[in-house]
């Protein structure tokens, strides 16, 4: 657990931030992930690998430092997009202009300035419930960039998205990933298990705009299906659960589906679960 203590408050903004990094690499270490970049081969992506992801995390971890400082100082939303901003542009110049982790920078983002303002203030509440009071507003009211794949999907199936999921406290994280991440570590002790099992209860449970994106409603109800049906034969906790997983995994390659949203949403998981715990 992060040493969250109220003096100090600069080293524990940037434990924050280290944390937040960590939790990134952690998603990249798991495996199999329907589509999904890992550690063992590129998923349903051609322009990024496990090393570049890599990479792209630890460049951000400063920048989730400077996000839970600006939550510490009870900075808006107008601050905390401006650091956000700054950590996409670090972000792409890192990965030669390849968006790894925009949607992270996003979410996380939120959440890491939340862990601050809970450092500094000593509440007890949820992150994502720090989230939603603090934020929501200047979430659903800020600029919306028109050509971004949330955006496209978005006005093409009404879909919330990230937005509407961040103004709500992230109902995925609580609701779906963290339950699915508990359930696995009771009968799994394996916590990279834990983390497949997290990944397919958010792909079956979430309308993923990346999925909606690549592969339209037909895309996503695959998705869910495969996922739906993975966790009723037992999820991770069934034999041979990794060669049903990966044959998952290679038929959303052969579609090139990749659920990046629950991939953002399960590394938002794992730092909701290491700083509350």
């Amino acid at each position: 657990m992060i040493a969250l203590a109220r003096h100090g408050e600069d080293r524990s903004a940037a434990a924050i931030g280290d944390t937040a990094a960590d939790c990134l690499i952690r998603e990249v270490e798991t495996w199999p992930k329907p589509g999904l970049v890992s550690h063992v081969d590129q998923g349903a992506h051609d322009d990024m690998d496990a090393d570049l992801l890599r990479s792209s995390a630890r460049v951000l971890a400063p920048y989730f430092a400077d996000l839970a400082a600006a939550g510490a100082a009870g900075g808006d939303m107008d601050r905390l997009r401006a650091i956000g901003m700054a950590a996409e542009a670090a972000m792409l110049a890192a990965t030669a202009g390849v968006n790894t982790h925009r949607g992270a920078i996003f979410g996380l983002g939120l959440l890491a300035a939340a862990a601050g303002f809970r450092m500094r203030y000593g509440v007890a509440a949820p992150l994502g419930r720090i989230v939603a009071a603090r934020w929501a507003t200047g979430i659903l009211g800020g600029p919306v960039d028109l050509h971004s794949h949330g955006s496209v999907v978005a006005r093409r199936y009404r879909a919330g998205g990230a937005r509407a999921e961040a103004a709500a406290g992230f109902p995925a994280v609580y609701d779906v990933a963290l339950p699915a991440l508990a359930d696995a570590r009771r009968f799994a002790d394996d916590d990279e298990a834990a983390r497949v099992q997290a990944c397919m209860a958010l792909i079956a449970g979430v309308a993923d705009s990346n999925l909606l994106y690549r592969g339209g409603p037909a895309g996503l109800a695959f998705a869910q299906r495969q996922a739906s049906a993975f966790l009723a034969d037992g999820g991770v906790g069934a034999a041979g659960w990794r060669a049903r997983a990966a044959a998952i995994h290679a038929a959303f390659v052969a579609r090139r589906l990749s659920p990046g949203g629950c991939a953002d949403l399960l590394a938002m998981a794992l730092f909701v679960a290491a700083v509350e715990r």
